[in-house]
This record gives structure tokens, C-alpha cells and sequence, in this order.
């Protein structure tokens, strides 16, 4: 992949679908269950040190029950993006912007705030840096050493960027020594320039090949949405490309629209098909397949973890 300008996709840029309206929300994706004072007090401490998270940044649908749980996943490497995914909410920005400075006490205070969580499964993620000549895989290591030094008894679980297919900035984190490293597929081959303009398929896959084969101990993950316009054929086609590569753990959610200059949605995926897509790719040899509307590609990631079988 390579990095570029920046790309503004919303509803303009989908021709068939400009002029239909959007599909109603079912009642499936209907949660009016709400946590206000564990929502404040969580984001209170994470402002206290500095930090920012993708449930906030990506608008995740399950902010509230995530944090009333007191999990919450990191988001390291500032909070401005150096690509525009058109499914995606974390704002982007250009290298230029003061705010794309890295704070070098950010993996200290990641460390600090996981432990006054008292976390026993920690989930780090990052922006996109494009701009940086290791990608922030640098900084990313430190922040899950830190951690380590932190709560030494906690899992570890990296969500990470593609890093431009920079094996040696992948093979830094893994050397950091995280128990799951993560990297999302997002959408089907065919929706690539659409969704991920940035990002190369093959790339992307690649990434979890090379992870696997470098650190078999370490549980590669990935996660699809659903709902984009993709067909059920081409999502068990990922699966089955997802499996080749050697991915253990597949996540598939329903694509919400966070904003109106994001991507609409084409299409809200029943339970049932859900049901199938889990039922699909535990029969092709994943270990686990986390499927349902709600699902994100770390939502519940330590029950997870803690249903696996043994590997």
C-alpha cells in the first residue's frame, strides 16, 4: 500500500446509491442501553492521562457497555490519521499539523491507565502513520513492553496498521512480544478502492502471513464488516483467504454509517447470515469466529480469548 493524499469518501461517492434512501435500522441493532456515569468516569481518567481510544474515536456502538465493563481499547500514535478510509470516523489530518507529534510518554501512560483499569486483557491500536519511516511500529513496541512491565499476568493484543508492508516494522512488534496481533481486512477484495483506498488486499493478507509464519505462538486475528455490498460468496472467499494465511480468529460485524461523510450503509446483514458466516469459517479450521451484528473486531476480545480452544 501505498500512502498518498488524503481521500474523502462519503455518500457522493457510491453513484447507484446517491439518490436511494437508507436502509432502516432493525430492530437487532436497536441497544437503548446506556452507562452514562461509567462513560464519564472512564473518559475522565483517559483525558487525565493523555490517551485517546478507538471507541471513541471510531464512535463504536458498544462504548457504553465496553466501558460500564471498564474495557476500553488504546489507541496509540495521536488521534489524527494519515489515510481516509471510507468507513471510518477517526479524524484525518496531514503530517504537516503540529498534532502529529508524538508523545513519547503515551506508552507509560497506556501502561498506567491499564493498570489502574486493572485490566487483565489489553487491546492497543493505533492510526494510521504513514508519515513516520517505521510507521510508529517503534513506539507501538514500546507501549506493549510497558504494558508488560505493568501487568506482567495480562494478555496482550495488538490491533495493528499495515505498515506499508514493512516486515521489519511488523516483526518489531512481535518482538514486543503481544499474545494476539491483529489486523483487519475491513471488506471483500472487490470493495477495496471503495473502502480502503489506501490498502492493498494482498498487502493486508500478507501482513497476517508474514505474522504467522514469523511468531506461531502469537494468535493472528482479523476482522471483516459486513454490510458494504458485499455478497456472502465473496465474504467466504475472505474467509477461506484469511485461513490460507493462517489466521486463527476471524471477527465479522455489521457496518454502521458513524458519519455523513462516511460510507451508507448497502445493506444490514441479518442474525441468520451471521450465524452462517461463523458456522462457515469454524468448518474451514478457525479456531473461533466472533459473528453478530454488534461485533467489533476487539469487542469482548479477553471472552474471546478466554474461549479459545486449546491451541
Amino acid at each position: 500500500m501505498q500512502a498518498g493524499p488524503l481521500v474523502q469518501i462519503g455518500v457522493e461517492s457510491g453513484p447507484a446509491r446517491r439518490n436511494q434512501p437508507a436502509p432502516r435500522l432493525p430492530d437487532w441493532l436497536r441497544d437503548g442501553a446506556t452507562h452514562h456515569p461509567s462513560v464519564v468516569r472512564l473518559k475522565a481518567g483517559l483525558r487525565e492521562h493523555n490517551l485517546h481510544t478507538v471507541c471513541e474515536s471510531a464512535r463504536c456502538p458498544n462504548i457504553h457497555e465496553c466501558f460500564h465493563r471498564g474495557t476500553a481499547t488504546f489507541m496509540i500514535l495521536g488521534n489524527l490519521c494519515t489515510r481516509g478510509c471510507g468507513f471510518c470516523s477517526v479524524p484525518k489530518g496531514s503530517p504537516e499539523k503540529r498534532e502529529f507529534t508524538l508523545d513519547p510518554g503515551e506508552p507509560a501512560n497506556v501502561a498506567r491507565m491499564a493498570r489502574r483499569m486493572n485490566l487483565r486483557y489489553v487491546v492497543i491500536t493505533s492510526v494510521n502513520r504513514d508519515d513516520l519511516p517505521d510507521g510508529g511500529s517503534r513506539h507501538f513496541a514500546e507501549t506493549v513492553r510497558q504494558v508488560r512491565s505493568a501487568l506482567p499476568l495480562a494478555r496482550v493484543e495488538v490491533l495493528i496498521p499495515d505498515f506499508c508492508g514493512d516486515r521489519d516494522a511488523i516483526a518489531r512488534v512481535l518482538d514486543a512480544g503481544p499474545d494476539v496481533l491483529n489486523h483487519n481486512m475491513e471488506t471483500v477484495s472487490r470493495l477495496y478502492p471503495r473502502v480502503r483506498p489506501q490498502a492493498l488486499y494482498g498487502r493486508s493478507l500478507e501482513v497476517l502471513r508474514f505474522a504467522r509464519e514469523r511468531s506461531p505462538d502469537v494468535l493472528t486475528k482479523s476482522g471483516v464488516m459486513a454490510g458494504l455490498g458485499e455478497t456472502p460468496g465473496e465474504v467466504e472467499a475472505l474467509l477461506r483467504d484469511l485461513r490460507a494465511a493462517g489466521a486463527g480468529v476471524a471477527t465479522i460485524g455489521q457496518y454502521l454509517q458513524p458519519t455523513r461523510r462516511n460510507l451508507p450503509v448497502a445493506e444490514y446483514v441479518t442474525p441468520a447470515r451471521f450465524d452462517a458466516y461463523r458456522d462457515y469459517g469454524l468448518s474451514i479450521g478457525f479456531q473461533a469466529v466472533f459473528s453478530g451484528p454488534l461485533v467489533r473486531s476487539s469487542y469482548m476480545a479477553d471472552q474471546v480469548w478466554e474461549g479459545l480452544p486449546l491451541r
